[in-house]
């Protein structure tokens, strides 16, 4: 297994996953970081023939021992990591989006598909404990014919302005794991969305970019969603889905370290929400890199098909359309 930049903040955590992993064994970490290389020897006790710079990846993909990479670069890099890791006959995992562009990302499948290797987009919210168990009692008719979906994805802290300016814009950053999760609960992909968002940041608005956005969803099936997106949330990291139907409701609030509750004469206190994603969704990247494992093995299908990831991509350029022209838009696949 082979770890491509460590440097954001998802590529430390499945370093960390993989290490401690007895299924997985790390090959090579590849950064562009020198002096983050360093701290990664230090801190990791990874010995320095693993640690290699992005001019010596291509020992990556000529080790036959290497069965796997997984993919945490700024999304600029993705396609070009993905097609050279996949020739080379490689499992990828690759953190969201695939590519920049839709027919990137359909390259990318199509080469997938022509070596016959899988290709995992990393919507790593589906394999959160709180979520899978909502989506099993909704599939099993806990609420009856799905009417609304409702989810919060706040913030915490707000990501820094040089990361936001590679991001890709919040719909394509944010908003796709609301837009993943909501499909995925109910099994079918909106005919219509809206959107409405602005910039309270300045140095936000100056990359033309949103910090704060709703908007809504309406599917084959009738059912509506949802959806308030937020940079930053002060009091933690704030995520909720809720799923609402003719027989009652289910929901998953948000998580907290422990689960203490204190009442006292000033009212009732618990522990604030987990601060950020690698806390609050510490189990979830476990249970993806797990699913990555067992899909090479040949012991389950992809999670997140091809087309899972290309329409999800298709509605977040969708929402950003409806944003610039105020109005409701069809969704075209």
């Amino acid at each position: 297994m082979v770890v491509v930049n460590v440097l954001p903040p998802s590529g430390c955590i499945h370093l960390r996953n993989i290490q401690s992993s007895p299924r997985m064994c790390l090959k090579y970490v590849v950064e562009a970081n020198q002096a983050k290389l360093e701290v990664v020897a230090e801190e990791w006790r990874i010995s320095k023939e693993k640690l290699l710079t992005c001019d010596q990846d291509e020992k990556v993909m000529q080790d036959p021992s290497v069965h796997a990479i997984v993919i945490a670069t700024p999304t600029y890099m993705h396609k070009d990591l993905v097609m050279r890791g996949l020739k080379a006959g490689k499992a990828v995992f690759c953190e969201k989006p695939i590519a920049e562009s839709l027919e990137c990302t359909r390259l990318c499948y199509h080469m997938a598909q022509q070596v016959g290797r899988p290709l995992l987009c990393a919507f790593n919210r589906r394999f959160d404990p709180s979520f899978s168990h909502l989506r099993q009692e909704v599939h099993g008719g806990s609420v009856g014919q799905v009417q609304m979906v409702k989810t919060v994805s706040r913030d915490s802290p707000m990501p820094t302005l040089d990361y936001l300016k590679i991001s890709g814009g919040i719909f394509h950053d944010c908003a796709v794991h609301d837009i993943d999760l909501t499909c995925w609960v109910l099994g079918e992909y909106p005919t219509h969305v809206f959107a409405s968002a602005t910039a309270f940041v300045p140095e936000i608005a100056a990359i033309n970019d949103h910090d704060t956005a709703v908007f809504t969803m309406k599917f084959p099936s009738g059912a509506l969603s949802m959806t308030d997106l937020s940079r930053n949330a002060v009091y933690g990291y704030d995520q909720r889905l809720e799923v609402f139907g003719p027989k009652g409701m289910v929901s998953a609030g948000n998580e907290r370290p422990f689960p203490l509750i204190t009442c006292s004469v000033q009212g009732e206190t618990q522990p604030p929400a987990y601060y950020s994603f690698p806390s609050r969704y510490h189990q979830s990247y476990i249970r993806e890199l797990d699913h990555f494992c067992d899909v090479i093995q040949g012991l389950d299908d992809l999670s997140v098909t091809a087309e899972d990831s290309l329409k999800v991509t298709s509605i977040a350029s969708t929402l950003e359309k409806s944003v610039v022209s105020g109005k409701m838009e069809q969704v075209l696949y």
